[in-house]
């Protein structure tokens, strides 16, 4: 559920969407170093990688105490926290609940119950020359680790990576959009007395504080936002040799097969669209159908609009608005592809936008260019589902591709035919509340993922261990100078992986 390109809450240039600093939460360290002439932030990153270098979150216990720390903070701040999403971007109390605090809990808690089974080292396979040793898998955190969220889910896209990156038993610094403003001051100036100071820090601020974030050596970077910005991101993990995730976005297709219950497609539709007033990254982005789907389904768009949202959903208490004034002129321009269908209007002074359709939308037209990131959804005909699978292989690869058909056929030849993200049949944006699938992108859309153990995986180095006798020094004799024929065969004979039987795919 990221930010994009155009609606990044962390950009590295400056932009009108940046309002007056919010004082820093907890980026000790910040002082001295600016007095000294170094990186403002160099200070607080070595104080970071001293306590991970004396071993202080690597015991089982204290990543426990961390998590258990941060389901806390999700119990107590509850009621700020929803106040706050309310103050930045006017989102339905239920809605903030769901997705800023219950999924968050979920990977919490999901941590917990599982931690101990994935702290374990992995015990591998072994030939005949490492018999007598010991070979596993030993699960390391990386160290420091940098993530940097959107503003989108100001809490959810900092926290579940945090979730992770704890489990993992590394040291954090978070940097917060500054654009959720509300959001961003709850957390610089509340979260930090939950965790330890030692090992997790928050850093506010807007496009020069994230730079000069990033001019420090992390040990893995995490980036939620839009691919302009992660390429900058990338090109400064670059100089470190940092590791890094990037979660990206794009524009998610739908394709929406003949027949079925069209009214339960337009109900679903209507919900992933307008879920956060559009600002989700894993939302429909446009849909794909036949002409003669398109004349059906808007009439059952626009009755799940009016059940939703009512006759008039500005009135409505359960229809957030966009983030800021430069989000709301982006998004508005956008109205002009196609044809108005459904909703088109506007209030620029509360930032509203109402649920819109556009009907017949050209591939040229701008409402396909970019992400739209808000409650408008295009619609662009094609005869059938070959041509919108050969559609949506024109593009760049999306986060998620969603297909609704009654015909499961229909619905594995998308699956099998199309690469993305995610896939989801007959619901949008649902797999990515499980913490059992990972979530991320590929390609445009990002590289890495995340949720569950997959976060706890990111954020961990997996460090191959060899644990051999120093005695027995005979058996190594076969490698040792000078070679033979015969020290050939005894090293091929006992180190060879031989095939098993033969392949068959039924």
């Amino acid at each position: 559920m990221d930010a994009t390109n155009t609606s990044q809450g962390n950009n590295m240039t400056t932009h009108q969407d940046t309002p007056g600093k919010v004082p820093v939460g907890s980026d000790t360290g910040k002082m001295d170093s600016k007095a000294a002439g170094m990186n403002p932030y160099a200070g607080l990153v070595s104080g970071l990688r001293a306590a991970w270098l004396a071993g202080k979150t690597r015991g089982a216990e204290h990543r426990v105490s961390q998590l258990e720390a941060l389901g806390r903070f999700l119990d107590d701040k509850k009621q700020p926290i929803l106040d706050a999403m309310a103050s930045d971007m006017r989102k339905p109390p239920l809605e903030a609940e769901l997705s800023e605090i219950l999924l968050v809990k979920n990977e919490v808690n999901y941590a917990l119950n599982s931690l101990a089974s994935w702290m374990k080292d992995e015990f591998v396979e072994k030939n005949l020359v490492t018999r007598l040793d010991t070979a596993f898998i030993r699960k390391d955190p990386y160290g420091v680790v940098l993530i940097i969220g959107p503003w989108n889910y100001p809490l959810h896209l900092i926290l579940v990576p945090l979730v992770g990156a704890i489990a993992a038993g590394n040291c954090v610094i978070i940097k917060p959009s500054e654009i959720s403003s509300c959001t961003e001051k709850l957390v610089a100036e509340m979260l930090p007395s939950y965790l330890d100071k030692d090992c997790f820090a928050v850093v506010t601020g807007g496009p020069a504080e994230t730079t000069q974030l990033l001019e420090n050596k992390f040990d893995y970077i995490f980036y939620t936002g839009g691919p302009q910005v992660g390429r900058i991101v990338m090109t400064a993990a670059a100089k470190h040799l940092t590791p890094l995730t990037l979660e990206l976005g794009g524009k998610n297709p739908c394709y929406v097969a003949e027949g079925g219950d069209l009214q339960s497609v337009a109900n679903r539709l209507v919900w992933g669209r307008c879920f956060n007033a559009g600002q989700t990254c894993v939302a429909p982005d446009y849909v794909l159908c036949s002409p003669e789907t398109q004349e059906k389904l808007l009439p059952a768009l626009g009755r799940a609009i009016a059940q939703f949202y009512g006759p008039d959903p500005r009135a409505s208490p359960d229809f957030a608005r966009l983030v800021s004034d430069r989000q709301f002129q982006r998004v508005r321009a956008l109205l002009g592809s196609g044809r108005v269908a459904l909703g088109g209007q506007t209030d620029e002074q509360e930032r509203y936008i109402a649920p819109t359709v556009l009907a017949d939308v050209q591939p040229s037209e701008p409402a396909m260019q970019e992400e739209i990131f808000g409650p408008v959804l295009p619609i662009v005909t094609v005869p059938g589902v070959d041509e919108a699978i050969a559609f949506i292989n024109s593009r760049e690869r999306p986060l998620a591709v969603y297909v609704f058909a009654a015909d499961s056929k229909v619905v594995h030849r998308v699956l099998e035919q199309t690469s993305s993200g995610g896939f989801g049949a007959n619901d949008p944006m649902m797999h990515m509340t499980l913490p059992s699938l990972p979530f991320g992108g590929i390609g445009n859309s990002g590289l890495g993922s995340y949720h569950g153990k997959f976060g706890f995986d990111t954020f961990t180095h997996q460090r191959a261990c060899v644990l051999r006798s120093s005695g027995l020094e005979a058996l190594n004799s076969p490698r040792y100078p000078p070679y033979s024929q015969r020290k050939l065969g005894l090293l091929a004979a006992a180190s060879q992986i031989q095939r098993k039987g033969t392949c068959s795919l039924q």
